[in-house]
């Protein structure tokens, strides 16, 4: 959404053109797999608070649901386009496939800027999304989530439609929701923390303590607190996040070569993930524009904001010390990025395998509403640890054993097990 020329669905359908190859798969296949199943466009009518109707545009997007139903989370975004929720969406269904969960892929999302609206209208919009597809969706069909500038308020909203307008409880029709009302613990650490795991098998294989690192974080949402978070308790050293002004409407990086102090930067971080610049001045860090980030002389870059972050030029600015990039974004790394990592011998965990923690996490409290039964916050974040890390390791070992690129590896895998459920329910 960052870049007006930037397809992500193009992307995303290269992505799978690329692995289809690799997999020789047979031309059915090919077409069932590079689009969407499904795919809802509709209208959501809302009376605003000054009397008058506005009339929002919403998505609904299910790409495959052969292992499972769909799965993916519901964008508020004013930039929101359908070829960005159908890349997420097939991107969702890679995700669910490589770290081996019986899901599909889903997304959503509404053209809105919740900053403009007040949370009455925001509830509207909520409930007029699950009227308009009702019949499609639930928590044997396609389960949704929150995502960007969506909240376990808004999922709460759109449970109760749901319950209001089929009759019965169904806690599992969605996920994201607060604890005590069919919400998991440990549900918003799990993106964030899911990276980090990746990470620390990442520097295991490749002989580096993690305790002598560096890394730089893009964005300070959900995402990157956490994981900047668990880094820090591994003894690595976070030297910067960057975060989005929304008086500005541009992006700002915060670095502290000796390490940023995560409590401190949250104290002065607003609801949105917009830090204070004035105080973080004050507090001795330097502040920077948006793209300093990737300019940081250090071992790890984690991109965890938009898509499209590390492309053509901006892969030119990352210093020769990064050996590693953990994608903490969905799409972050555009494919001419790659051909430079690629060369570079830079190691990368892929977008699908490395934010897998949050959908992971997502299907864990699916399972606990679904049998009204709920984890302790340890046995969630230990199960999560156990999938991402075995995950990890099979796409490492395939990476080694067939000498390809590691997201290549994870494509292979995921797109495999997604190809086989198809051929045995007899769909191609």
């Amino acid at each position: 959404m960052a870049d007006k020329s930037f397809n992500a669905f193009k992307m995303a359908q290269s992505q799978f053109d690329n692995v289809a190859e690799k997999l020789d798969l047979d031309q059915a296949t090919r077409d069932l797999l590079r689009n969407p199943i499904r795919e809802f466009h509709f209208s959501i009518p809302v009376k605003m608070d000054d009397g008058t109707v506005k009339v929002f545009q919403g998505f609904r997007v299910q790409h495959n649901d052969s292992r499972g139903p769909c799965k993916g989370g519901i964008r508020f975004h004013p930039q929101e386009t359908i070829d960005t929720v159908k890349a997420l969406a097939t991107w969702m269904t890679w995700k669910c496939a490589v770290v081996d969960i019986p899901l599909g892929g889903g997304k959503g999302g509404v053209i809105c800027d919740p900053h403009n609206l007040s949370m009455r209208e925001q509830e509207q919009i909520c409930r007029g999304w699950v009227r308009q597809v009702v019949r499609n969706v639930g928590p044997l069909q396609d389960v949704p989530a929150p995502d960007v500038m969506t909240n376990a308020q808004h999922m709460i909203w759109m449970m109760d439609e749901y319950e209001t307008l089929t009759g019965a409880k169904y806690p599992g029709f969605i996920t994201g929701k607060p604890v005590g009302m069919g919400g998991s613990l440990g549900r918003t650490e799990a993106t964030g923390f899911g990276v980090i795991y990746t990470v620390r098998e990442a520097l295991n294989e490749l002989g580096i303590d993690i305790k002598k690192t560096t890394a730089a974080f893009q964005g300070f949402g959900n995402v990157s607190q956490y994981a900047v978070k668990l880094y820090q308790e591994y003894g690595g050293t976070a030297v910067c996040v960057s975060c989005w002004d929304q008086k500005e409407s541009k992006s700002y990086t915060f670095i502290k070569k000796s390490g940023i102090d995560l409590e401190q930067l949250l104290g002065i971080t607003d609801k949105f993930g917009g830090i204070d610049k004035a105080k973080a001045k004050e507090l001795g860090y330097e502040v920077a524009d948006a793209e300093a980030w990737i300019q940081q002389d250090v071992d790890i870059l984690v991109p965890a904001a938009l898509e499209n972050q590390i492309n053509a030029e901006t892969v030119k600015k990352i210093s020769a010390r990064v050996k590693l990039v953990a994608e903490g974004a969905n799409g972050p790394t555009t494919p001419e990025a790659d051909e430079v990592f690629t060369k570079k011998n830079i190691f990368v965990i892929p977008d699908f395998l490395a934010n897998a923690g949050g959908v992971t996490c997502s299907y864990f409290e699916q399972v606990q509403c679904n049998m009204n039964y709920f984890w302790t916050k340890e046995e969630v974040l230990s199960k999560l640890d156990n999938i991402m890390t075995s995950a990890f390791h099979a796409v490492y070992g395939l990476a080694k054993q067939k000498k390809v690129y590691m997201r290549d590896a994870a494509y292979m895998i995921a797109v495999n097990r997604v190809a086989q459920a198809c051929k045995l329910r007899g769909w191609v």
